[in-house]
């Protein structure tokens, strides 16, 4: 337990790799204390699930179109049958302002491909700022590991 206490191993961990594969118990709470001593260490830190990611860094960094989902029968009038894109906001827009470390926590890692979370990783050391923690499921005991050697596995 002096792991949850501290948070220290993590955020070494965290900031040596960048990009951390998260292993909770399924019944929580580990994680959200870890996330907490992150955000006491000074990371502005933003928790969202990773299903619908798309194409990981035009979602989280830059200015994107998306289409509303299909509703059936519609018009086939100036947006077609698939609807006008909607230009959207970065997610991390507001994050990247000031010079603070930012953590990104993704839950439900386990649906991304090798290929998005190899690109997430990629992410990672093209923004140094950026640190990424992916949870890829459940285990006994709260254990992590880089997300590099989870993908090469």
């Amino acid at each position: 337990m002096p792991l949850l206490l501290s948070g220290r191993g993590f955020k070494q961990d965290l900031e040596r790799n960048g990009a951390l594969a998260l292993f909770a118990p399924l019944e929580g709470g580990a994680e959200t204390r870890l996330l907490r001593r992150m955000r006491a260490a000074g990371y502005r830190a933003q928790m969202t699930s990773a299903r619908g990611l798309g194409d990981p860094e035009a979602f989280l960094l830059q200015l994107h179109g998306v289409r509303p989902p299909h509703l059936g029968h519609q018009s086939v009038g100036r947006g077609a049958a698939v609807g006008e894109v909607q230009r959207v906001m970065p997610q991390l827009g507001a994050l990247l302002e000031g010079s603070a470390p930012i953590l990104l926590w993704l839950l439900e890692g386990q649906v991304l491909s090798a290929a998005e979370l190899t690109s997430l990783v990629a992410l990672t050391r093209r923004e140094p700022r950026l640190k990424l923690v992916v949870e890829m499921g459940g285990a006994r005991a709260l254990r992590w590991q880089p997300l590099e050697q989870l993908v090469a596995a």
